[in-house]
Formats: structure tokens, sequence, C-alpha cells
């Protein structure tokens, strides 16, 4: 049997053979065998499962990544996203076809609607940072109508790095705008920006509650100097959670945001994806969405609207990642009301975990935090130890580092995000596990700047490996 297949693999080789001859040149045709390991299904399920069981996630343990909001994804939300009308729909079907999947998408931009504020939602960006690009160019596209020349956005210093990067892709200018002695945008500051350069700023982007964890008391009156200026305010939505249905974008102000939904709605998104950052705008800015948006005819079907004349057009293939909107909408009908609820756990475990670890960590802003705080690790670094090791220390733990060195307005910053998924017993298991640290770094600072020991791969050479990964495999 075995030579039989062995004589049918060498005449398909033979046969593409000659098939390439056609097309290629010699030197680029296989004359052999590939080269793949001879191995059987068992030994690949082994292998794959050992590389699973080294990996971590949040159903491993905690996972308090600042700014990335890792909270436990729902197993419903997943059954719900492999239902086969779901899977097997193909998206060039047409609207008579699908009008499950537009209802629940013309769904899902209702409650978005109802959640941020805005008047009108298109679910098309791919991730977060995909949303701020579109969201700018629906801010330039304003502009380019009202035939003002604008080109300056203003960014506060401790914003997501992807707000200037984005703004900038859009074509925009960057201004900074620096942080007062409580970690919130300097007013004053702002406003000699708005003196001197008055006509030239479209927009300001801003995070609330700001990328230190605190919410800025003063968006409103900043709101107001923006809007007399005739410029507009984007929200970045990555700390939605932290405001979600006690407040909105629209009640503080802003004409533009974006919301993370593989974030603030649960979905899986380590690994850099599959995200989702759906785009909503207040009336004025609509007619400049990317198509298509989701409508409801007066007969209750569903279509595609693509026309939309001043639209910036697509921003991306088809109807954004569909995957993530079941599961996002999944979350949204299985929460309710007690998406509220997951807003006052997750500022509640915050300010836990910080009185807990004050005084022993120093943080960076003493103030009452929302969804995450910062700590500054400058003691532990005189002490013998710097932040990167405190964050490989804690994998020894079976805790996942938080975000490091960032915001870069913190020294030796440590950003903690308990989110809502934690239990108190899981708070004070990462309490302990961070006193003992610190006091190992004091009696004993070799064994933190040696971490981790318990990982697969322990402390490697992490600039040598970024500028020379390898990434190939070899038979």
């Amino acid at each position: 049997m075995e030579n039989i297949f062995e004589n049918v693999g060498e005449l398909l080789t033979e046969d593409y053979v000659r098939t390439g001859e056609k097309y290629l040149p010699e030197k680029f045709l296989r004359k052999g065998r590939i080269g793949l390991p001879q191995i059987s299904e068992v030994e690949v399920m082994r292998h794959y499962k050992e590389l699973s069981d080294k990996n971590f996630c949040v159903e491993t343990g905690m996972y308090p990544l600042g700014s990335c909001t890792m909270k436990y994804n729902p197993k419903v939300n997943e059954l719900m996203a492999n239902l086969e009308g779901f899977t097997n729909l193909h998206p060039l079907q047409s609207d008579e076809d699908s009008q499950g999947a537009l209802e629940l998408m013309y769904n899902l931009q209702e409650s978005l609607k109802i959640l941020t504020g805005m008047d009108s939602i298109s679910l098309q960006p791919a991730a977060g940072a995909h949303g701020e690009f579109s969201g700018m160019l629906v801010i330039k596209k304003y502009f380019e109508k009202l035939g003002e020349n604008r080109k300056k956005v203003i960014v506060p210093d401790s914003a997501h790095g992807t707000n200037p990067a984005s703004a900038s892709m859009a074509g925009f200018e960057i201004i900074q705008v620096k942080s007062n002695e409580k970690g919130q945008v300097d007013i004053d500051d702002l406003k000699s920006i708005i003196d001197i350069q008055c006509k030239d700023i479209a927009a300001i982007m801003m995070t609330n509650p700001n990328t230190v964890g605190i919410f800025e008391e003063k968006v409103l009156e900043i709101s107001e100097i923006m809007h007399k200026n005739g410029s507009l305010l984007y929200y970045d939505g990555a700390n939605l959670n932290a405001i979600m249905g006690y407040t909105n974008p629209a009640i503080m102000g802003f004409d533009v945001c974006h919301v993370n939904l593989h974030k603030t709605f649960a979905t899986p998104h380590g690994g850099g994806g599959p995200g989702a950052g759906p785009i909503g705008v207040v009336e004025r800015l609509k007619d400049f969405l990317p198509v298509p948006v989701i409508e409801k005819k007066h007969d209750g079907t569903f279509f595609r609207n693509y026309n939309m004349p001043d639209s910036i057009g697509k921003v991306r293939s088809f109807y954004g990642n569909f995957g993530v909107l079941v599961r996002a909408y999944t979350y949204i009908l299985m929460m309710g009301k007690d998406l509220k609820r997951a807003t006052e756990d997750a500022v509640l475990n915050a300010n836990y975990l910080k009185e807990k670890l004050k005084g022993v960590y120093d943080i960076a802003y003493n103030e009452k935090c929302m969804h995450e705080f910062v700590i500054c690790g400058e003691k532990q670094k005189e002490e013998g130890a710097s932040t990167l090791h405190i964050a490989k220390r804690l994998m020894d733990y079976k805790i996942h580092p938080p975000t490091v060195y960032f915001p870069l307005i913190v020294h030796e910053a440590i950003m903690v995000e308990p989110t809502e998924t934690e239990s108190k017993k899981r708070l004070d298991d990462f309490v302990e596990v961070m006193l003992k640290i610190a006091d190992e770094i004091k009696q004993n600072p070799d064994i933190v700047n040696s971490a981790p020991h318990s990982a697969p791969i322990k402390k490697v050479d992490e600039t040598l490996a970024a500028r020379h990964p390898d990434l190939r495999y070899k038979a």
C-alpha cells in the first residue's frame, strides 16, 4: 500500500513539474518531495496541545493588562458566532438572503447609539486604531466640505500612541497638549494653543477617562473651548468600559467616537486581533461615514446603504469583522442593564487594588481612579529591580504582566487594569504577590532580575530577539 502512494506522489510531482514548466523558470520548480515531517495525527495533536499548554490566556490566570481590557470572553458568544446561519453566509449574498445578519448589525448599531449618544454608527472599521483613522478621515472630509483648510489636531501627552499616528495618517499635523499635576489636560496650555493657532485646529483627540485612569473633570470646558473655535472633539473609546451606562461621549460634548467592541464587549483579541472599532458621529457628520451603513426600510426589511455621496468611502473589505460583531451583540443582549454593573465593578476593582498597593508602591496620580491606575516603579528601581523585572517576576506567580513603560509621562510605569472579571479573592492574590515581589526586591533582587523562572522560555535578550528574529522552519 505504501508503494502505491509513493508512486502516486511521484506521478503527481511529475505532472505538476510538466505543468509548471509552461509558466515558471526551471530554477523555481521542485524536483523532489517537499520534505515535510512524516508523523502521525496523534503526534501532531500532542505537539499543538503542548504549545497550547505553554500559552497564557485569561482562562489561565489574571490578565491585568492596563489599557487593553483583557476581560473574560463568555463562551456563549462563541456559540452564537458559530451558528451555521452566520458562518455559512457569504458577504456577497444579496440583502434579501442576508436579512438575519443585517438585522443583527442594525440592532448593534442602535445599541451603540444608545451607549455612545451618537446619532449614526458605521460598523466597518476593523480595530480601535482603524476606527480612529476612519474618524479622522470623517473630520477631514467635514472641513473640506466647509471649505476650511484646518490641518492640525491636538493630542494630550498621555494619549494612546495610535492617536497621533491615526491623525498623522489622515494628513494632520500633531500638536501636543500637556497634562497637569492631576494627570488631566492642562486647560491653560490648551487655551494658549488655541489662541495661537485657532483657525488651523481641526480637532482634539481625547480618551476619558484618560490613559492614566483619571476622569477628565474639565471635559465640558474643553468641549466649549473647542466648539467655540469651530473645532471638533474626537473620543477614543478605548476606556468606554469605565463610563458605560453612567455617561457617554455625546453628553461630554464629543462629535466623533470609536468603540473597541473587542474590549468593552468581551470578544477575544489577543495576538493582534481580530478586533472591531465601529465609529459613531453626531448628526452633522453622518453623511461622511464609511459605506455601507445598515438601514431599515418602512416594510421592516434591512439593506446596505451605499447611496452616500459625501462618504469617505469604504475603509475595509465588506462590512467589518462580522464574527466580532456577533459576539459583541450577544454580550450586550446577555448583559442588558447589567452593562452598568460591569462599569461599577471595573472601577471598584481598580480602586481596591490601588488602595491596597499604595504605600509599598508609589501611585503616579493619587486621585480616585476609574478602571485602571498607574504605578511608578522608581522606588523599586532604586532598590534593585526595574519595572520590566517586576512584570516578568509576576509570570512566576501565574499572573500576566501588566502594561509597562506606558503612558510615557510616568517613569517606570506599571499600568494595572483588573477589569470587572476578577473576584475579590483574585484581587487579594494579586496584591499578595505584588507585596511579595516588593519584599523580594529589598531582600534578594537577583531572584526578581533573573525572572521568569517557571515560564517555558526563560529570560531572553529582547533587543537581540527583535533585531534577529528566527521565523523559519527547518526540516
